[in-house]
């Protein structure tokens, strides 16, 4: 387990430090150097399909985890109340079936999107 700290920030720095998250809620993201040390930068967009972040006015948690799949490192952690708790490395199916499963909760989301009510009130009086 591993302590971090979060900055809120309206534009990401340049520089990050290590064992910093910065979070802009202006553009609904996250970013922070791997906490793996491979110096490689971990953006978390946050939106229904994506990342969610939790705020209790003291500490930071995103959920769901943050698997670094693209990486060298693959590194796969948890951030829960400022500490970075480390998950199970995945194998290769188990990434697959992720990214899968991912693909899946979007389009199911963003169809009940253009399922909106009113889509349905058009599509009962075209009858």
């Amino acid at each position: 387990m591993k302590i971090i700290t979060h900055k809120f920030v309206e534009q990401i720095p340049r520089q990050l430090d290590d064992d910093v998250i910065y979070i802009s809620l202006k553009y609904s993201t996250a970013i922070h150097k791997c906490f793996c040390g491979c110096q490689e930068e971990v953006i978390t967009p946050f939106s229904p399909t994506d990342w969610q972040l939790a705020f209790d006015g003291k500490t930071i948690s995103l959920s769901p985890s943050i698997g670094n799949w693209n990486f060298k490192c693959q590194s796969h952690y948890w951030i829960r109340n400022n500490q970075m708790v480390w998950a199970k490395k995945w194998s290769d199916i188990e990434i697959e079936a992720g990214r899968r499963q991912d693909l899946l909760n979007k389009e199911r989301y963003y169809a009940k999107k253009k399922d909106s009510y009113w889509s349905k009130v058009i599509r009962w009086f075209k009858r």
